[in-house]
Order: structure tokens, then sequence, then C-alpha cells
């Protein structure tokens, strides 16, 4: 049995236009592409574009070891009188799991939202058969809000995700 390495080994940091190729492969990873809504056969391409299409109201970071990108994940905050909220989306190499990479991406989000960007209600979908990602999500304060039954194709088979939701109160007003 392989040693896991310490997630202080791994680095958290906001991702980059030049990432491209090497996001377009983790994404294209069977074992990502079977727990995101990714089309099969994406091209590095496509990935630069969607990074360049980023708006403002988006944070994207990479989880990076020794040069490696080995996960991503994003925030995307909500417009209009759902700007107190946001979606969020995680995926890990298939080879590193287990390895405290999600935990790490998802404690740089979630300390972003509620220390940097005032979002106080993130809100995502996971399939239900991924147990893994609902553990973690739960330890870190989501909850589960419904199920959404034949929810997206999946190896030809319509899917069902859970929805699921952290929810803080927001914080209160400073007092002059």
């Amino acid at each position: 049995m392989s040693e896991t390495p310490a997630p202080s080994k791994i680095s958290i940091r906001a991702a980059r236009i030049v990432d491209f190729e090497a996001i377009a492969a983790l994404m294209s990873q069977p074992g990502i592409r079977s727990g995101t809504l990714r089309q099969p056969f994406s091209t590095p391409e496509l990935t630069r574009k969607w990074l360049e299409s980023l708006s403002d109201d988006s944070v994207v970071v990479v989880a990076e070891r020794a040069g490696r990108i080995l996960g991503m994940a994003g925030l995307h905050r909500s417009k209009g009188r759902r700007q107190h909220s946001a979606a969020l989306g995680i995926s890990v190499d298939d080879d590193h799991r287990g390895e405290g990479i999600g935990k790490s991406l998802l404690t740089a989000l979630i300390d972003a939202a509620d220390n940097w960007l005032g979002i106080s209600r993130i809100e995502l979908t996971v399939f239900t058969d991924n147990e893994a990602a609902i553990a973690l999500y739960r330890k870190a304060g989501f909850e589960m809000e419904g199920t959404h039954r034949a929810y997206a194709l999946r190896h030809g088979v319509l899917a069902d995700v859970f929805a699921m939701a952290r929810v803080r109160a927001p914080a209160a007003p400073i007092a002059v």
C-alpha cells in the first residue's frame, strides 16, 4: 500500500489560461468525466476558451503538487437577487483521490466565499453514487436539499443527483 502524501505538499492557486492543456487533460479522465457534465472528446482549445470567458464573479483554483495539476475547483456566483449564492464544482485526478486534494480545494473555496466574497449559500449537485464526495461535503457543512431524478445521461443511463447546499448566516453589519 502506498503512503498518502501529506496535504501540505499540495498548493492551491488560481487557475491561469496557460493551464488550459493540463486542465483539459485532467477533466478528460474517465472518473472525472463520469462525475461531471463534461462532454467526451472536449479539446484543450475549448478549455482555453472557457478559462478566457470566466467572469469576475467566478473563482477557479487548481491543486498542484510538484508542478502537476491534480485537481480543479470553481465557485461561480449567481446574479441579481441570488448574488449571495454560488455554485461549486470540484474535480480530482483519478489516480490521486483520497489524498486530501478535494478537501484542500473545498477548504480554499469556502474560505473565499466566507471571508472575501460575502457568499452565504454554496450549492452543488453530486451524483448519488459518489459516496466519497457526499461524505466530504457533509463534513464541510453541506446538507441534502433533494434529489434530481434522471438528471443527466451517464454511461448510457439517466442518473440521479443530490442537490446539496451549505448555508451560512450573513455577517452582522459593522456598527459605526
